[in-house]
C-alpha cells in the first residue's frame, strides 16, 4: 500500500488512478495522518430473492398466460 500527501495527489492523480485500477491501494495523507483511501470499486453483487414460498402461496391459474394477456388487452380502454 502506498501513502501520498494531498499536494502530490493533485499533481499525480492520473497516475494514481492507473495504479488503483491495477489493484494497488493508496492512502492519502493530510498533515501526515491518513485522510482517505483510494481503492478500486468492488463489483456489485447481484442478490436473488428466494421466491419459493411466494410461488407456493399463489394458486395456479386456470387460464394460460397468453389468454390472460389477451383478456387484459381486450378489456383495456384506449
Amino acid at each position: 500500500m502506498q501513502a501520498i500527501n494531498v499536494r502530490e495527489t493533485r499533481e499525480k492523480l492520473s497516475h494514481l488512478l492507473d495504479a488503483v485500477a491495477a489493484g494497488e491501494e493508496i492512502t492519502i495523507l493530510r498533515h501526515g495522518k491518513p485522510a482517505a483511501r483510494l481503492t478500486a470499486p468492488q463489483p456489485d453483487r447481484v442478490q436473488f430473492l428466494d421466491r419459493t414460498g411466494l410461488r407456493r402461496s399463489v394458486p395456479a391459474s386456470k387460464e394460460s398466460a397468453a389468454e390472460a394477456v389477451r383478456n387484459l388487452r381486450d378489456n383495456e380502454r384506449y
